[in-house]
């Protein structure tokens, strides 16, 4: 047993709990009002009607979420619309279902970009503040690449399967089958469960570090002044 994920986030330091708690809360917020901005823009008002367009993490993740996060460490949000009301029909609910994703990566672009700046320009010999906004930047990427990831899994009830689902009408039907429903359960149980949601993590770390490492090289970072 390693622990409580709170104990083993303070281990590792003080930011990098206070920062996976803020970009947990932030990101996943936002991933799911970006599918409402999706869903307003292609005619749907169920997210308004229904007084989900807010900033407020407890409406957008939900009680249960929120008590899973404090247990485990991670969550998830839902936000409801109505597919029937987009203009553009599928490609309307393309569209809304890969809003979340795209935010997500969006988030992580602009958090790694900013700590790519921080390197190439900051001390060499970081203090402890700046290596705390480092710790910041850094789980915003890794983050947001790691809710990317997963919600592209073709997997109900993730985006990938909305995206997917939109596609092609054979597609979607097999996710309508009690078995399809029952498979993607044990897939979801087996990636955070089973070891199958570490590969997605460490490689969304790495992948951070990668780019953060090759904007802080175009900009100087590295080189004799």
């Amino acid at each position: 047993m390693s622990g409580w994920w709170v104990q083993v986030a303070w281990n590792i330091g003080p930011a990098y709990l206070v920062s996976w708690i803020f970009w947990v809360l932030f990101s996943i917020t936002l991933h799911e009002l970006a599918h409402g901005w999706a869903a307003l823009s292609q005619g749907d008002q169920t997210p308004r009607e229904l007084n989900r367009m807010t900033a407020n993490p407890l409406v957008q993740m939900g009680t249960t979420s929120l008590i899973f996060f404090f247990i485990i460490g991670i969550a998830w949000g839902m936000m409801p619309v109505n597919p029937s009301r987009f203009r553009d029909g599928r490609r309307g609910e393309i569209i809304v279902a890969a809003a979340g994703p795209v935010l997500n990566l969006l988030l992580a672009f602009v958090s790694l970009t900013i700590l790519g700046i921080v390197i190439a320009f900051g001390p060499e010999q970081p203090g402890n503040w700046l290596r705390a906004i480092e710790t910041f930047l850094l789980v915003g990427g890794f983050l947001n690449l790691i809710l990317f990831a997963l919600n592209l899994l073709p997997i109900p009830p993730l985006d990938g399967s909305r995206i997917l689902g939109a596609m092609s009408i054979r597609i979607r039907h097999f996710y309508s089958q009690p078995q399809s429903q029952l498979l993607s359960l044990g897939l979801l149980v087996a990636i955070f469960f089973f070891g199958a949601g570490n590969f997605i993590f460490a490689g969304s770390i790495e992948l951070a570090g990668a780019y953060t490492d090759l904007v802080a090289r175009l900009l100087g970072a590295g080189t004799p002044s």
